[in-house]
C-alpha cells in the first residue's frame, strides 16, 4: 500500500475494514486473524450464558431491587430457534410477578440478555447508573428491576403489562456485528401490553464505549421518556430530537407543544 494512501487516517473515523491491504492475491495474515477472532467474539457474545451476579450488586448498590425472571424459552438453542418464545414470560414468572404486583410504577426496567450477554455484562449497570438521578430527580416511581434470561424486547409488554407499568424499558444485548459484539439497546414502551408493535417503542441504540456513550444514551432515554409521559404515546410519533438541547440549537415548536394523535384524544 503506497505511503499517501488515505486508508490510515480514514481508519481513524471508523472500525470499518477499510484498506486491508493485500498479501499477494490474498489478505494478509494478519487481518485473517483479525476477521477470525472478531467472528469468535460475536459467536462467543451470542452463546455465552449471562451470569447476573455482577450486575444484581451494581444495581444494589445504587439502592435497587431485582427480580430474575425467565422467558418462555427454556435453553439457548430454543431460543435461537424460537424467537416467539422469548417473548411471552415463563408460567412461573408470570405467576410470581402477578403475586409481588404492587402500586403501578412509573417505569419499570427489563434488563435481558438478548443477543449478546456480552453486550449487557459490559453497558448495563453503567447506563443505570447514568440514568437513575435522572429518573429520580423527575420524581418516576420504580418498579423492581427484572433481570430476564432468554428475553426479546417484547418481554417488556409482557411483565410490563401483569405490573399495570405506565412504561417498560427494556435493556437488551443487541445482535453482535464483526465491529461491535459488545452493543447494548434500549426499547421504550408506553403502555406496555402484549401485542404491542415494533411500530409503537423508540429505540436508542448502539450503546456501548466505541459507540453511544452512557451520558449521552442516558440524556435521550430521559428525554423520551419524559415525552412520551407527556404526549402519551411511544413509537413512530414520537421523534427523538433530544439532539437540539445537547447541542444548543434551537428546539423545533414540537419540544414547546405536544403534538395532536389519536392517543391523546383518546
Amino acid at each position: 500500500m503506497s505511503k499517501d494512501a488515505p486508508w490510515p487516517a480514514l481508519r481513524r473515523f471508523t472500525e470499518a475494514r477499510i484498506g486491508l491491504g493485500r498479501a499477494g492475491s490474498a489478505l494478509p495474515i494478519k487481518e485473517v486473524l483479525n476477521f477470525a477472532m472478531a467472528h469468535a467474539q460475536a459467536r462467543d457474545a451470542v452463546k455465552t450464558p449471562i451470569e447476573w451476579g455482577p450486575l444484581k450488586t451494581t444495581l444494589g448498590r445504587l439502592g435497587l431491587s431485582t427480580v430474575l425472571v425467565d422467558s418462555a424459552a427454556a435453553d439457548r438453542d430454543t431460543y435461537l430457534r424460537r424467537p416467539d418464545l422469548g417473548r411471552r414470560l415463563s408460567p412461573e414468572a408470570r405467576q410470581h410477578l402477578a403475586h409481588i404486583a404492587g402500586t403501578p410504577p412509573d417505569l419499570l426496567v427489563l434488563i435481558a440478555d438478548g443477543l449478546s450477554s456480552t453486550g449487557v455484562v459490559a453497558n448495563a449497570g453503567e447506563l443505570i447508573t447514568s440514568l437513575l438521578p435522572l429518573v429520580r430527580n423527575s420524581g418516576w416511581s420504580l418498579g423492581p428491576v427484572l433481570l430476564a434470561s432468554q428475553g426479546r424486547v417484547a418481554l417488556g409488554d409482557d411483565a410490563g403489562e401483569i405490573l399495570s407499568a405506565r412504561a417498560v424499558l427494556v435493556l437488551i444485548g443487541e445482535r453482535p456485528g464483526l465491529s461491535s459484539p459488545d452493543s447494548l439497546g434500549a426499547y421504550l414502551t408506553f403502555a406496555p401490553r402484549v401485542g404491542r408493535k415494533d411500530g409503537e417503542r423508540n429505540c436508542v441504540s448502539n450503546i456501548r464505549r466505541g459507540g453511544l456513550g452512557a451520558d449521552a444514551a442516558a440524556f435521550k432515554i430521559h428525554w423520551l421518556l419524559r415525552e412520551a409521559y407527556r404526549r402519551s404515546l411511544t413509537g413512530v410519533a414520537l421523534k427523538d430530537e433530544s439532539d437540539y438541547l445537547l447541542e444548543g440549537a434551537a428546539a423545533p415548536p414540537e419540544l414547546s407543544k405536544p403534538r395532536s394523535s389519536e392517543h391523546e384524544k383518546g
